[in-house]
């Protein structure tokens, strides 16, 4: 299991911080604000990882492709085209997940029954290379709650496993669920509130 750092909101100060401990990877839901800290935070002696884990649009398709080395919230067959048209050659295949959305209303996705398909479809575009799957569910108050959602996802992926995907990454658990996440075999868990705290006000 390996900790992704949401740094949405916070300061590249915050993350530089974080960094100088040792952590390498850090996720960002808004694009701009992501460029702004991979350009304040560029040169470091040890490289830095970025996850874009907002949503996709068309039109953030070709910075997402040319800056970040993961992607964890994909969810159509066209932004999946994009991003591996515009993944320039110098670049290593672009990480992705594909977000399953298990019925959480206003948030993005695949349905679980379109899933195979999509799955299929991404697998062969050139410049991405599929890792697994990904969920933000609703918050649950107690564990067993908050633990089937993530073990519908870990089934999802053991069936596209063995129709043949090499799959290896479950990214879903946040500061809230975490414990639920990682006891489903969750391999990144996205936590932002738990390592920096409550969000500046805007």
């Amino acid at each position: 299991m390996q900790l992704l750092a949401v740094g949405k909101k916070h300061p590249p100060q915050a993350l530089a911080a974080l960094a100088a401990a040792g952590q390498r990877h850090f996720g960002e839901n808004y694009l701009q604000e992501a460029l702004a800290k991979q350009a304040a935070l560029a040169g470091r002696a040890a490289a830095l990882h970025w996850h874009y884990i907002g949503r996709l649009q068309s039109n953030k398709t070709r910075a997402v492709a040319e800056c970040f080395d993961w992607v964890h919230t994909l969810d159509r067959l066209r932004h999946a085209e994009r991003l591996s048209a515009q993944r320039p050659d110098h670049r290593p295949p672009l990480n992705v997940c594909l977000q399953v959305n298990q019925g959480e209303p206003g948030k993005g996705g695949v349905a679980p029954e379109a899933l195979p398909e999509l799955a299929a479809a991404v697998a062969e575009l050139p410049a991405l290379r599929l890792r697994g799957l990904m969920t933000l569910p609703e918050p649950a108050a107690d564990l067993p709650a908050q633990r089937r959602p993530f073990a519908a996802l870990r089934q999802m992926q053991e069936h596209l496993r063995t129709a043949g995907l090499a799959l290896d990454t479950l990214s879903m658990g946040m500061s809230g669920d975490l414990e639920a996440a990682i006891a489903e075999g969750a391999t990144w868990v996205r936590v932002g509130t738990a390592l920096f705290g409550p969000r500046p006000a805007a």
